[in-house]
C-alpha cells in the first residue's frame, strides 16, 4: 500500500470560486507550486485534485483546483488533510528525518537509562520539541531537537539516544 505524507490542513475557503485556504504542515510551502495534483483525505476517502493555481496570504497557502470552483463544494473539504505520494517527498539531507517517523521511537539516555517513548512534536520556530513520555500519569520531558540533546537517531531499531541537559529533568 502506497504511503503518503500530509503537507497541509484545509482551514476554510477563500473567495466564492472555491479556492481553499491551507495551513501548510510541510517546512517549504512553496512545494505546492512544484505539484501538479494533490490528495484531498477528509472523512476517510482519498480524492486526487488537478492544481489550477497557488497563492500566498498571510501564513495560509490558497489552493485553487480544476475540480472545485464553487465554495459550497470547497466547504465540504474543510478539515481535510492535503497528502502526497512518498515519491514526491523532499529528499532529505544528512542527519534529517521525516517527523512521522520519529513518532514511537524509544528514547534513552547516553548511559541507557530509558526515558520514555516519543509521542509528540511541538514546532517552535527554531527548532522542534519532542514530548517524551513513560506512561500516561507521569510527566512528560520535553527535549528540543538540538545537536546538543539529540546525539542519535537510529530509526532502523527504533530508538533515540538524548543527552539530558541540565534543567531538562524539572
Amino acid at each position: 500500500m502506497e504511503q503518503y505524507f500530509e503537507i497541509g490542513k484545509i482551514t476554510g475557503t477563500h473567495g466564492i470560486r472555491g479556492t481553499m485556504r491551507v495551513f501548510p504542515t510541510t517546512e517549504d510551502p512553496t512545494r505546492f507550486e512544484k505539484l501538479k495534483e494533490i490528495i484531498i483525505e477528509i472523512r476517510g476517502k482519498q480524492e486526487t485534485f488537478h492544481i489550477q493555481k497557488i497563492a500566498y496570504h498571510k501564513q495560509f497557502v490558497l489552493l485553487t483546483v480544476k475540480e472545485i470552483t464553487d465554495i459550497n463544494v470547497a466547504e465540504l473539504y474543510k478539515n481535510g488533510r492535503i497528502l502526497i505520494p512518498d515519491a514526491l517527498a523532499i529528499p532529505l539531507e544528512e542527519n534529517e528525518y521525516y517527523t512521522r517517523d520519529l513518532y514511537g521511537l524509544r528514547v534513552v539516555t547516553e548511559d541507557g537509562e530509558e526515558l520514555g517513548e516519543l509521542t509528540e512534536i511541538f514546532p517552535t520556530g527554531s527548532n522542534d520539541v519532542y514530548v517524551v513520555r513513560k506512561n500516561p500519569m507521569e510527566k512528560e520531558l520535553l527535549l528540543p531537537a538540538i545537536k546538543d540533546c539529540i546525539l542519535d537517531v537510529d530509526l532502523e531499531h527504533g530508538v533515540m539516544t538524548v543527552k539530558l541537559l541540565e534543567g531538562l529533568r524539572g
